[in-house]
């Protein structure tokens, strides 16, 4: 027994399309699986883009949850619109695989699915798809400049933060710029301790959580996006107090053997932690915003 077609559309129409989208997906695959081998075996397995495959799985889930309502989506290709996106993508791709930039490969992904969708479905299928389309920039690494220049700043600001928590409370410590004296040790805030890896994975993990939950205040939506970058550096600031003080009371091999991975798992609960707490306030303190969501 063969499957259906459709409903107003003819099995051979049908048949045509399934063709069309294994081609598709057979093209992604050739252009894109070489690039996931590279990374899984060299970028992906730094510190600083370990969320690689986390991400890569998010996204995959996305496009199958999605891929019936894109499906379903009005047939309405969009080729004066679509061929520019998809060559302009196709360019990026040939000039990050031609150069070794790693950017233009991950970046290029956006540009050749948006294209692709507005060529064999169009903008109705584009709308659907929008958040799993964008979200694909959370796998292009960061540009090492840009990564350079922040990294310096955080890591002093932590300090300066962690020295001024931690006298405080009574304990015997100091900084010189990134380097925290605290009794008979010396600890120096390494760039995995900036913070800016925790911002990046937070702000991936929490646009994912405003996706899913579908909040319609934009007040709310706007709150919640702005507080991500504050809640990661606060609990990256948990996370090097956590280490200070394991490596004060503990000694210093503890602070850098199995504890200081740990501290990594206290990082991110402490900043879903918080994250969810802001949501929970905001449905508190927007009831009218709530109520419109329980409709």
């Amino acid at each position: 027994m063969s499957a259906a077609a459709p409903m107003g559309v003819h099995p051979s129409e049908a048949s045509r399309s399934s063709v069309a989208w294994q081609i598709a997906l057979a093209g992604l695959a050739v252009m894109y699986v070489p690039v996931y081998w590279w990374a899984a075996n060299v970028i992906w397995q730094t510190e600083e883009h370990g969320h690689g495959p986390l991400i890569l799985a998010v996204i995959a889930w996305l496009f199958w949850t999605l891929r019936e309502p894109i499906m379903k989506a009005p047939y309405a290709p969009a080729p004066l619109a679509g061929w520019p996106v998809f060559i302009a993508g196709l360019l990026v791709y040939a000039l990050g695989r031609f150069f070794n930039v790693s950017i233009f490969e991950f970046g290029s992904q956006i540009l050749v699915v948006a294209g692709g969708l507005l060529l064999m479905k169009g903008l109705p299928a584009l709308r659907v798809a929008w958040f799993a389309v964008l979200y694909l920039a959370f796998l292009v690494p960061l540009p090492g400049p840009f990564v350079d220049a922040l990294t310096g700043p955080l890591k002093h600001w932590v300090s300066v933060v962690v020295q001024h928590i931690l006298f405080a409370v009574g304990y015997p410590i100091g900084n010189t710029g990134v380097i925290l004296s605290i009794g008979q040790y010396q600890l120096m805030v390494a760039d995995a301790c900036s913070g800016l890896n925790s911002m990046f994975s937070l702000t991936a993990l929490g646009t994912l959580f405003m996706y899913l939950t579908g909040r319609k205040s934009l007040l709310h939506n706007a709150i919640m996006l702005a507080s991500i970058l504050p809640i990661a550096f606060g609990a990256n600031i948990v996370r090097v107090i956590v280490l200070v003080l394991i490596t004060y009371h503990l000694g210093d091999e503890a602070g850098q053997g199995f504890l200081h991975g740990a501290a990594g798992i206290v990082l991110m609960l402490v900043a879903f932690g918080i994250f969810f707490l802001v949501d929970w306030l905001l449905l508190k303190l927007l009831p009218s915003r709530s109520a419109e969501l329980q409709r």
